[in-house]
């Protein structure tokens, strides 16, 4: 009686005016997203736009996007304007050394976090969460005095050092190993494995998701960095990323920057990003999706 009741109480509350609503509601919501998807999407279609018209075609004439025609001029004097071979190599060297170590640092911090017992361990977080609220740039003038103290001034090594650990990616760790079962640690303990082990062979596979999510994030924050690259290599050619590479677009004629070449640029730089995001699309929704990454 009591689901025949509940079932009948179901009906007659959805009514087709409920339903009604809800469409509508879900209509609004829909037209909402695509205005804030084409508002995002604008400044991106305008790069494409800028650097695909001809470099001293007035917005008057022709097309209002792309002018009279279509031409890869500016892409080819960008590419001329700069090192691009170096900046490529250079960045993909800093993404990857970085991603490399912080894999390893919070892995392990995570894990102490959420599994030993140690003195100070809640003080610690607390200090992990309050580096989270400064911003980065308060931490340069002490970061470039202790890489000119170590002697990696001006090389690759003093573009990677700075983030070789991530609070970020510690309390991520740390909540991902939270979530899995004890139960799994004692059984590998009762095997004869050690806490190396236990981390490689239990954490770690059960956590490739919060690790994908993490390098994405990473991926995309080491190679859009500007100011501390900027800030602590001088060699124009082989020390430096392509964002600082970009820089040189500025400064490339005596009338100042010719933004034609500068979105071309722009467009060589976001490139890789875009290529990798196209590709490793569903990856990448799954991956933030199980990591709770909001």
């Amino acid at each position: 009686m009591n689901k025949i009741g509940t079932r009948r109480r179901v009906e007659v509350e959805m009514t087709p005016r409920s339903v009604g609503s809800r469409n509508r509601w879900s209509v609004a919501a829909d037209v909402l997203t695509v205005v804030m998807s084409m508002l995002w999407l604008f400044p991106f279609i305008m790069a494409i736009a800028v650097a695909l018209r001809p470099q001293r075609e007035p917005i008057s004439t022709g097309n209002i996007f792309f002018g009279s025609h279509l031409t890869l001029a500016n892409f080819e004097r960008a590419w001329n304007t700069a090192p691009w071979e170096w900046h490529f190599l250079t960045s993909v060297i800093v993404v990857v050394g970085v991603l490399s170590v912080q894999l390893v640092t919070i892995t392990m911090a995570g894990y102490a976090f959420a599994r030993l017992k140690f003195p100070g361990r809640t003080l610690l977080l607390y200090i992990i969460l309050l580096q989270l609220m400064i911003p980065t740039g308060i931490l340069i003038v002490q970061n470039v005095q202790t890489i000119r103290e170590l002697g990696v001034f001006n090389t690759r090594w003093a573009l990677m050092m700075p983030y070789w650990g991530s609070a970020f990616g510690v309390l991520l760790m740390r909540q991902t190993f939270r979530e899995i079962p004890r139960d799994l640690e004692e059984a590998a303990r009762m095997d004869g494995a050690n806490v190396l082990q236990v981390i490689r062979h239990v954490y770690v596979p059960l956590s490739i998701p919060t690790y994908t999510a993490f390098a994405l994030v990473m991926v995309s924050a080491r190679w859009n960095e500007l100011l501390w690259p900027l800030i602590v290599t001088r060699n124009p050619e082989e020390g430096r990323p392509l964002t600082v590479g970009l820089n040189q677009l500025y400064s490339a004629t005596e009338a100042g920057a010719q933004w034609g070449n500068l979105m071309a640029g722009t467009m060589l730089v976001i490139f890789p990003l875009v290529v990798l995001f196209m590709i490793f699309q569903r990856r990448f929704i799954e991956s933030f999706a199980a990591s709770g990454l909001r």
